[in-house]
């Protein structure tokens, strides 16, 4: 019958909206989870970087055996930041840094202030490369919020749908035939099943079942 397979039909395009929306909900949280990880692992490395340069330049001393301890760690720092470009301006600020620190351990303050700035400028890149991966991870998970949303408004205009052709191809007909075989049991051998714009499988069944009473 059509009505079986409407109904079947109607039903297995449920499960797939169904799967499908949940489906998409997976995959936009396992976007975000490696987004949120990105602006931690790249740019932290390079703000923790800054903040090691940062330290070993205020414990300068004139104590030149602690100095070229500092110094080697200032290298070791600098290196892990050269090594984590994410950024398109971290070169400019990398090579001040590069050129003016071995001058600024042996004791020129121009040197030290002109390493210190370009440090400062570099956390400060990272810093806002993290605000703005931040603003973009939220970005994607509203819209995977509001993605979420229109499929779950699509599921229940489907549902909806499928609601009213199932009343109105399988439910009210059962409720007609029923109706009739009860007033036919309560003595009135006249009812007989009716309806307007019936689905050709609905009409064949009253009819039998109508030319079944008739004799």
């Amino acid at each position: 019958m059509k009505i079986a397979q409407s109904v079947h039909i109607g039903l297995w395009l449920l499960i797939g909206l169904n799967v499908f929306m949940a489906l998409g909900s997976i995959w936009i949280f396992m976007r975000m989870a490696p987004a949120i990880e990105v602006i931690i692992d790249r740019n932290e490395r390079s703000l923790q970087a800054c903040e090691e340069m940062l330290a070993t330049l205020a414990m300068v001393t004139d104590d030149k055996a602690a100095n070229d301890a500092l110094k080697a760690t200032f290298i070791n720092a600098l290196k892990r930041a050269r090594d984590n470009i994410t950024e398109n301006e971290e070169p400019v600020a990398l090579k001040s840094i590069s050129i003016g620190f071995s001058d600024a351990f042996i004791g020129n303050i121009t040197a030290r202030q002109n390493t210190v700035s370009a440090i400062v400028l570099l956390g400060k890149i990272n810093r806002q490369a993290m605000i703005i991966a931040d603003q973009r991870a939220k970005q994607f998970g509203y819209a995977g919020a509001w993605g979420i949303v229109f499929m779950a408004v699509w599921v229940f205009l489907a549902g909806m749908l499928f609601k009213r052709s199932l009343s109105k191809n399988l439910i009210k007909p059962i409720d007609e035939i029923y109706a009739v075989i009860m007033a036919h049991r309560s003595g009135d051998t006249l009812r007989r099943c009716s309806g307007s714009d019936l689905p050709r499988d609905v009409k064949t069944v009253f009819d039998g079942l109508n030319e079944f009473l008739d004799k």
